[in-house]
C-alpha cells in the first residue's frame, strides 16, 4: 500500500512559458522530499474592462486553481511575472476572490514561497515578490524565504534574491532558465517541502 502523499500547491500565472518553468522546477523540489508531491494549478487570464470569459479547461498546462485547492494543501508557492514591479492582474484577481479562506482561517500556519520573472535584470523583481507575501501574510501563512547557504545565490549573475526565485527573461522573453536559477528554483520548492512537513510532524 503506497504511503499518502501531502501536497503543496504550487500557483502560477504565465504568459510566455518562464514562470511555468519555474514552477515545474520547483514542484521537481518539492516531489524529491519523501512524503510531499507538488499540485501545479494555473489562473486565468482577465480583461482590461471586465472580467474575461475563459473555458473551464485550460487548452494547455495545469488546471485552474479551486479554492478547494488552497484548503487541501500543507503550503504553497506562488510565482508570477512582473508586471511595474507588481504581481500580474490575473493573480491578483484570484488573491482578491479568497475573502472567504481568510475568514476561516483556511491558510493560517502554512508555509509558502514566491517566485518571479522579469524582462529586465533590475525589472523590479524584487518588489514583485514582496507583493506577492502581502497576501500570504494576511492569510496568516509563514514566509519561506531563500537563505544564503545556498550558494548559488551568492554566485549568480542572472536572477536569484533572498525572498525567493526569481528569473530574468530578457525583453523579448528569449533568455532560458539559467542554471543558478534552475538550482534556487528546485531548492526553495525542496525547502518548502521540508518546513512543510516538519511542521505537520510537530502538529501531530
Amino acid at each position: 500500500m503506497s504511503p499518502i502523499m501531502s501536497d503543496i500547491l504550487v500557483l502560477y500565472y504565465s504568459t510566455h512559458g518562464a514562470t511555468r518553468q519555474m514552477a515545474q522546477l520547483i514542484a521537481r523540489g518539492i516531489d524529491s522530499v519523501p512524503g510531499m508531491q507538488a499540485r501545479l494549478r494555473t489562473v486565468p487570464r482577465i480583461s482590461t474592462v471586465c472580467e474575461a470569459t475563459e473555458s473551464a479547461i485550460p487548452a494547455a498546462g495545469a488546471p485552474y486553481v479551486e479554492l478547494a485547492d488552497l484548503q487541501e494543501c500543507v503550503g504553497i508557492a506562488v510565482g508570477s511575472p512582473t508586471r511595474f514591479g507588481n504581481m500580474a492582474a490575473p493573480m491578483k484577481y484570484f488573491w482578491d476572490s479568497t475573502i472567504a479562506e481568510w475568514l476561516q482561517g483556511t491558510l493560517i500556519g502554512k508555509p509558502a514561497s514566491v517566485f518571479t520573472s522579469s524582462g529586465t535584470l533590475h525589472g523590479g523583481n524584487e518588489s514583485t515578490l514582496i507583493t506577492m507575501m502581502l497576501p500570504l501574510l494576511h492569510h496568516g501563512m509563514l514566509i519561506v524565504g531563500t537563505p544564503y547557504s545556498e550558494s548559488a545565490l551568492l554566485s549568480t549573475t542572472t536572477g536569484g534574491t533572498p525572498y525567493g526565485p526569481s528569473h530574468w527573461a530578457g525583453t523579448d522573453s528569449s533568455r532560458p532558465i539559467s542554471e543558478a536559477e534552475r538550482q534556487l528554483c528546485i531548492a526553495q520548492g525542496k525547502r518548502l517541502a521540508e518546513v512543510a512537513r516538519q511542521l505537520m510532524q510537530g502538529a501531530a
